[in-house]
């Protein structure tokens, strides 16, 4: 059985949640100016343990604050965790792609 940390929001606990062998999904507060705590540790997961979601119509990206969360915006977070991990936008998109499709198999 797969855990899934959805919408990760305890950065302190990271290498625990990673250790129990757990995803680590990361949502649009991820992007705010006050989390870097939980940038920092979307710097640091694993490629084999990352996602991204959007959570809607919860959690809107930081770039779109102010509106109501939709799927589309999944976009803006996932290339803020690109940036935050030194890859292209392109290069997230694969990993995590790859992990939807093995984890929930599509």
């Amino acid at each position: 059985v797969a855990v899934i940390m959805h919408c990760f929001s305890m950065p302190g606990r990271l290498d625990e949640c990673l250790a129990e062998g757990w995803w680590i999904s990361f949502a649009g507060n991820v992007t705010y100016p006050k989390a870097q705590d939980l940038a920092e540790a979307a710097e640091r997961v694993p490629d084999d343990r990352l996602l991204v979601e959007t959570d809607a119509p919860y959690l809107t990206p930081q770039v779109v604050r102010k509106e109501r969360n939709q799927p589309a915006y999944v976009a803006h977070t996932a290339k803020f965790v690109a940036e935050r991990r030194g890859v292209s936008y392109g290069e997230l998109e694969r990993v995590v792609a790859h992990n939807g499709a093995g984890l929930f198999g599509w």
